[in-house]
């Protein structure tokens, strides 16, 4: 094994305390019911009666450098302790030095960053998209994990690298969410900066950015405006839900940045109207923890939407890969059959070429015939039989016989004929 890949290693989870998990969210606020286990993770009931619980929600937390993700992944692992749900904590940050969270499985304890550097003489982005694509190598063995503990596990919430885009546009971040979403209903949660996002064209890259993730990773959606103890996210929901109010905001933008750019913005902002309308949107602080009732609520609701729509639609693809896997071994099994006949017929024609033709051998019946007779004027071929004194070892005959079987057929008189001598020259031997 390389030095600097190990195996996967799973890290109990730490004790619950209640002091570090308390939320400071105001009280003017209006909150929707606390996930519960009842709520959060339903159970479904089996064929004999007995109770199923579903397997844990994946929440794979998205979102652009400086948003605020591993300080988010802080909140929600606490926020669920605290209504006494079991969280898993999973990071894919192999260049984070400290993390505000004890995580179940880092791929820290994996992939060694500074030895690939060292190894591959990359640099920084370069090292982070290899040990990403090495820890991708292992993620059998992470979902082994999380399926040994999917019975006591509510929610599994995997942190991904600060540069967005070694785990949205590289081949290893798809295999990674395709993968945990055949096991486990899977949520993206793409995390914004709201303070930054007061600006019309930050604004529309992060949506831009948050469409391209969806139609990529093509799985349930939420966004979460995250810092809103610093600025109120309720402009942007506003931008989003109503067309005009997003043109009056470019509209009071300075003069410098009125320019060709701005039209495009204005443009991209109509387009992408189909696209707010199907968008679930949240406010939090990771900070205070502010809005984390919500966010879990529209957790719940984008796990519904996996079983709704994503997981009927991946079944279909298994059926069609399995049903592809089937042809494909047919042909297979098809063409060993084949060459199986091939070379029974080799040796066949070999025998027959070896045989004496002017060899006087006695029949049964007390008659005289010569070897080189044969029933028919056709030149030895698959269809002539040889002279099956020729083989001298007992599997020969019946490895011939079978192979007469299987180009004549069970009741051809030419695979009885074969038989039949097959024994008479046994009795002869005998």
């Amino acid at each position: 094994m390389a030095p600097y890949l190990a195996p996967v290693t799973t890290k109990p989870p730490p004790a619950e305390t209640t002091t570090a998990t308390t939320a400071t969210t105001p009280t003017a606020t209006p909150t929707p019911t606390p996930p519960t286990k009842d709520n959060a993770k339903g159970s479904s009931n089996d064929d004999d009666g007995t109770n199923k619980r579903e397997p844990p929600t994946c929440v794979i937390v998205l979102g652009m450098a400086g948003s605020g993700k591993t300080t988010l992944m802080k909140r929600l692992n606490a926020h669920a302790r605290q209504h006494h749900l079991q969280p898993y904590v999973i990071n894919m940050d192999p260049a984070v030095r400290e993390i505000p969270y004890e995580p179940n499985i880092d791929i820290r304890d994996t992939v060694d960053y500074k030895e690939v550097m060292k190894q591959y003489a990359l640099g920084p982005n370069g090292a982070i998209m290899t040990s990403l694509n090495l820890f991708t190598t292992k993620i059998d063995e992470v979902v082994h994990l999380l399926e040994k503990r999917s019975d006591q596990l509510d929610f599994i919430f995997a942190d991904t690298p600060g540069q967005i885009e070694v785990f949205t546009w590289s081949a290893s971040g798809s295999i990674i969410s395709q993968t945990l979403a055949t096991s486990f209903p899977t949520v993206l949660l793409y995390v914004i900066d709201t303070p930054r996002t007061t600006n019309c064209t930050t604004f529309m890259s992060n949506m831009l950015y948050a469409c391209s993730i969806l139609y990529k990773m093509k799985l349930p959606f939420v966004i979460a405006f995250n810092k809103i103890d610093v600025a109120d996210h309720t402009f942007a929901q506003d931008w989003m839900n109503d067309f005009e109010s997003f043109q009056d905001a470019m509209d009071q933008q300075p003069s410098s940045e009125q320019s060709f750019y701005s039209s495009l913005i204005r443009s991209m902002s109509l387009v992408l109207d189909e696209f707010y309308a199907n968008m679930r949107s949240v406010g939090v602080s990771a900070i205070t923890g502010q809005g984390m009732m919500e966010l879990f609520t529209a957790i719940g609701d984008a796990k519904n939407e996996y079983y709704e729509n994503y997981l009927p639609e991946l079944q279909k693809k298994v059926n069609e890969v399995r049903a592809k896997q089937n042809i494909q071994k047919d042909v297979e099994l098809q063409k060993e059959l084949e060459k199986e006949r091939e070379s029974l017929l080799r040796r066949t024609n070999a025998a027959a070429a070896a045989t004496p033709k002017n060899t006087v051998t006695s029949t049964s019946s007390g008659e005289t015939k010569t070897s080189g007779e044969s029933s028919s004027s056709a030149s030895p071929n698959q269809d002539a039989l040889p002279n099956l004194s020729d083989f001298t070892d007992e599997q020969e005959r019946l490895d011939y016989n079978e192979f007469m079987k299987e180009l004549h057929g069970e009741n051809s008189e030419k695979y009885k004929a074969a038989v039949a001598k097959g024994r008479r020259m046994q009795r002869k031997k005998e």
